[in-house]
């Protein structure tokens, strides 16, 4: 409401001005106090938006952080990010808003209530002062009697200089009241249109940044419905793959350990074991174990600081524990303490003791290496649980061994994407691999494929000629059979690296590309294999017989074998095989063989079931690797027991081949050096009886058990001696004597004798590359 006083008007002091004033001083009164209301909700209005904006910042943060969890999904992340980025936009816009209601509303407001209404107020009091004197002087005026002259005069001149007063004091008053009256409505109306132009700004600034993100908006629109059924159908997938893993039988099922010296953390094999604590009551804990840093260290949880078992492994022995009333036990003991741990079966007790066997070695290695400047690296191999390799053996090194491999045609380029000049290989599956590649294999893990560097590792013999055996082109025929009929992309140098890992994968782990065979053609294979001549027992020919001759047929081809009385007599018994005292070596010239005598043939027995693992079998004996990397691709199990054959395995027949790169491929892929036939005789009983002297080398360094003994009670070293092999003897005995030299030495002799691993050095030499001088039998 806006009052104007008239300036006349005052000067009379009317009741109608009186009147006025008074509606005036009330109406500002009440002003004042809606104008103190309106400031202070303004200032209520303000706090909760800058709470809004904090709790609205982190729930955008909460966005964020989504979005960064979801990295993995881009719809999810890039969605999330944009609505994050947008909100937080809108954040900003509510904060300006928020400063500028503080700036038009309370900052202008309060000015107006603190300036202008204090100078009305101080205006106010002046005039009630001047008015109460001004009343007071004209009723003195009025009692002043006539009488008394001089009270007369000095009443009026009181009351001409109030009068005089007043009128400076309500003329002022006038004007700050006419004053106040207009800038109220400048002021309240600019305050207000400030306040509406920052929203119409904040408005338009949400609608504009919401139109850009429209067209996102609309486009996941469109996108739900699909992400809804797909969705669907990987929940359906789920609930299948749910019932299919449900379905099998997990009666059986154990840990996978694998033993990776290569490991990007420094932990070469880690898994849950039992550990007996030392105190007085002897409890077991079940902890987390690991071996790394050349220390065998355990946690109770992943936040925990390992506790050092052993501080270093070169002062420590492993050793079986069978003493105690608890199954699969073994115990690591050091100069200064002993751990005893409980694994949860026998094959986790051997493949933590066989690590930290390799473990022990791998630290003595590294410290010979060191000794010698660093002058090689050592390799990036996932190192075999079955052995630990001989460090003192003589091995071809670097060029030597890359130029001899390059040499076999295809394996100039990588095997698997065909990058030129691969300088790593697969030694198990006889491959050349660049640095790419072979990473990706070494992450399939060891019992799929290991890896080793032609420039950077040492290199035996026997592997040597492994690898010129096969090379990628037979093997390529073999695992990329069908990959143009499937319409596979083989990956090329460059392409990224989960394309390369899901093809590598597919062509070796689930075998996608093999060649898929009927059991006519399995059956055409086989009969191929054992229609091959070959000899028995190592035999380069079969020597007519002087007794009584009967006849046995080849079930599989039909064609007539003879053989003596005696003979079948010797097959009952298992005894297919003797010797004479003088040996051959077989095409390859990779092992002696021994002379057959009148007794020795070849006799095939009609199989029950045509599979894999009997082509395996057959190939193992006709020392055909190709065939047998083709077995193993169609799922043949390297440790297949003949059981229409008396319970041979492939590496039993591979003996009898007489190839010792044949048993050093089923070696590399995990064949057992210790499963015996049906007459109690492994491996190494047979390598024995033929006199391959190779063959006994190489199964004794791969951990071969001498003293076990056939049915006849005879041991390796006791047919050795029947039959005066000078050189199997030698060796037998002087394992056997290494075996006890460091049993009696303790933990302290983990390498061997030097005279022990010179001559085995020696012999693996001339068994891989001059077999004559193991001829000479004495």
């Amino acid at each position: 409401m806006k009052i104007t006083l008239d300036f006349e008007e005052c000067l009379n002091d009317s009741p109608r001005f009186r009147a006025t004033i008074e509606e005036v001083e009330g109406d500002v009164c009440e002003l004042e106090s809606r104008l103190d209301k309106l400031v202070k909700l303004c200032i209520g209005m303000i706090d909760a938006g800058r709470a809004y904006n904090t709790a609205n910042k982190q729930f955008v943060n909460g966005i964020r952080e989504l979005a960064q969890q979801s990295a993995k999904d881009d719809v999810i992340e890039s969605s999330l990010t944009k609505f994050a980025e947008s909100l937080q936009e809108m954040i900003n816009y509510h904060t300006i808003l928020f400063e500028q209601a503080q700036r038009s509303i309370k900052s202008q407001l309060q000015t107006f209530v603190r300036e202008d209404l204090r100078r009305f107020k101080e205006a106010k009091k002046q005039f009630d002062k001047v008015s109460e004197e001004k009343e007071a002087a004209l009723a003195k005026n009025a009692q002043a009697p006539r009488n008394k002259q001089h009270e007369v005069e000095e009443a009026t001149n009181i009351l001409n200089a109030t009068r005089k007063c007043f009128r400076h004091i309500v003329l002022d008053y006038v004007m700050q009241i006419n004053v106040l009256q207009s800038k109220r409505r400048s002021e309240i109306l600019k305050s207000m249109l400030s306040f509406m132009y920052a929203h119409l700004t904040f408005f338009h600034q949400g609608y504009d940044l919401f139109s850009e993100l429209q067209p996102l908006m609309k486009h996941l629109t469109g996108q739900l419905d699909q992400l809804v059924v797909d969705a669907a159908k990987e929940k359906k997938d789920m609930e299948m793959k749910h019932s299919t893993i449900q379905q099998k039988d997990f009666s059986n099922d154990d840990t996978k350990l694998e033993y990776n010296v290569d490991a990007d953390n420094g932990i070469v094999m880690e898994g849950y074991l039992f550990k007996r604590a030392s105190n007085a009551f002897k409890t077991w804990n079940r902890r987390w174990f690991s071996i790394q840093n050349n220390q065998l260290v355990y946690q109770k949880k992943f936040k925990d600081n390992p506790t050092v078992v052993v501080e270093d492994l070169r002062l420590c022995t492993v050793k079986h524990c069978e003493d105690i009333e608890r199954r699969f036990c073994f115990e690591v003991v050091s100069p200064t303490k002993s751990c005893m741990m409980q694994a949860d079966s026998e094959k986790l007790r051997q493949a933590w003791i066989k690590a930290v066997q390799n473990s022990i070695a791998t630290a003595f290695r590294d410290i010979a290496e060191d000794a010698e400047k660093m002058d090689r690296k050592s390799s990036a191999s996932t190192g075999s649980l079955e052995s630990s390799g001989d460090t003192r053996e003589k091995t071809l090194k670097g060029d030597s061994a890359l130029q001899k491999v390059m040499a076999i045609a295809g394996n100039n380029t990588c095997c698997d994407c065909g990058q030129p000049d691969p300088r790593w290989a697969s030694i198990n599956l006889g491959i050349t691999l660049c640095i790419q590649c072979s990473g990706i294999h070494r992450s399939l893990g060891v019992h799929f494929s290991k890896v080793r560097s032609l420039t950077l590792d040492t290199w035996e013999p026997e592997l040597l000629k492994l690898m010129c055996e096969l090379g990628n082109g037979v093997i390529n025929q073999i695992y990329e059979a069908r990959w143009e009929e499937l319409g596979a992309k083989k990956p090329q140098p460059g392409d990224p690296r989960h394309e390369m890992e899901a093809y590598i994968k597919a062509k070796y782990v689930e075998r996608r590309f093999v060649q898929r065979r009927s059991e006519d053609e399995i059956r055409q294979k086989v009969l191929a294999l054992s229609n091959q001549d070959k000899p028995l027992s190592g035999c380069s020919e079969v020597q007519p017989s002087k007794g009584p001759v009967s006849s046995k047929t080849h079930p599989a081809s039909g064609s007539s074998v003879k053989s003596t009385d005696s003979e079948t007599q010797n097959l009952a018994d298992g005894g297919r095989e003797t010797m004479s005292s003088t040996n051959t070596h077989d095409t390859e010239g990779s092992e002696p063989q021994a002379e057959c005598s009148g007794k020795d043939v070849l006799v095939f027995f009609e199989p029950k079931q045509l599979t894999p693992g009997l082509q395996l079998y057959w190939a193992s004996l006709s020392r055909s690797l190709p065939d047998m990397a083709e077995a193993l691709a169609h799922g043949a199990e390297v440790n297949w027991i003949n059981a229409d054959d008396g319970n041979r395995t492939p590496l039993i027949m591979a003996v009898h081949g007489g190839s010792l790169v044949t048993c050093e491929f089923l070696l590399q892929n995990s064949a057992s050096v210790n499963l015996q036939d049906s007459l109690g005789r492994g491996p190494l009983h047979h390598a024995t009886i033929l006199g391959h002297t190779g063959q006994v080398c190489l199964f004794l360094k791969r951990g071969a058990n001498q003293n076990a003994a056939d049915i006849e009670n005879k041991t390796p070293l006791t047919i050795a001696v029947e039959a005066a092999n000078a050189d199997i003897v030698t060796l037998l005995r002087l394992a056997k004597m290494n075996e006890e030299m460091r049993e009696s030495e303790g933990p302290y002799s983990q390498t061997g004798d030097e005279t022990y691993q010179d001559i085995f050095q020696d012999f693996s030499q001339m068994a891989s590359n001059d077999p004559d001088k193991l001829n000479r039998f004495t």
